[in-house]
């Protein structure tokens, strides 16, 4: 009897032991995805207008369609060159010698010479992944298929755009927040998105979702240093090779 209640012992002390080493496994998993403080808008599911059919809407812009897109959050901001910068010092994140990261007086504007490659990397850091171009579009717009953030008509007051002196901090043209909340999606810096680039009408089931596809990435939003039309919601770009990096290139990420 006091053999069997040893091995009992045994078997509850070893299982215990197991029970707090796998606790520790996940503590220690969970450990490796940092935690941002950066807003996050809620953006529900349901159907929005993607792309557009207007005069002056580019050839890959059509033809609009309606698609459906699952619940998500995106975040409010443009990932700053601080945050970029706290990637970089926890070794998770790589450095390009041609950016000031560590540069207290750019720590809120976003962060930029980042590739897609870099921009999905730290959106892994912290959970979270880079938006597909129909989150991104449908967070810009919202269901009623307008041009810009705001509204059908541009506004200079609401966007850094049009050939300006530079990027800006993040969230400093609060009157061009879309439908949702969601900042500077109207230029600032163009913005990843997971997106392989393929022609309208768009179809998430054909491969364009895939991340492990190569090929050029859809970039959205327009910059700083474009003019106003390329700043419209539906603008999308094929100039996204994964290893692309500019001054005026920049991503948000999702969840």
């Amino acid at each position: 009897m006091k053999e069997h209640a040893i091995v009992r012992l045994l078997g509850l002390a070893i299982l215990c032991s197991g029970s707090f080493a796998l606790s520790g496994l996940a503590l220690a998993a969970d450990a490796t995805v940092a935690k941002d403080d950066v807003e996050m808008i809620a953006v529900p599911a349901g159907e929005f207008l993607i792309g557009s059919n207007d005069p002056d809407a580019d050839e890959n812009e059509k033809p609009a369609s309606k698609v459906f897109v699952g619940a998500f959050s995106i975040d409010k901001f443009e990932v700053t060159s601080a945050s970029y910068l706290r990637c970089i010092e926890a070794g998770s994140c790589t450095r390009l010698v041609t950016q000031r990261y560590d540069d207290t007086t750019k720590a809120n504007l976003p962060a930029t010479i980042v590739s897609w490659q870099q921009a999905m990397t730290y959106c892994r850091w912290v959970g979270k992944r880079l938006p597909t171009e129909a989150e991104w579009e449908k967070a810009a717009r919202g269901t009623d298929g307008r041009r810009y953030p705001w509204g059908n008509s541009f506004e200079p007051e609401r966007a850094n755009v049009g050939y300006t002196a530079g990027t800006t901090a993040v969230g400093s043209f609060p009157k061009g927040a879309s439908p949702y909340g969601a900042m500077d999606m109207a230029g600032n810096v163009w913005e990843w998105t997971s997106s392989l680039y393929k022609p309208y009408p768009y179809d998430p089931s054909d491969g364009r979702e895939d991340p492990n596809v190569r090929g050029s990435r859809v970039e959205r939003g327009g910059s700083w240093y474009h003019p106003p039309w390329q700043a419209r919601t539906s603008r999308r770009t094929a100039a996204g090779h994964i290893y692309r990096r500019a001054n005026d290139l920049g991503f948000r990420c999702a969840k």
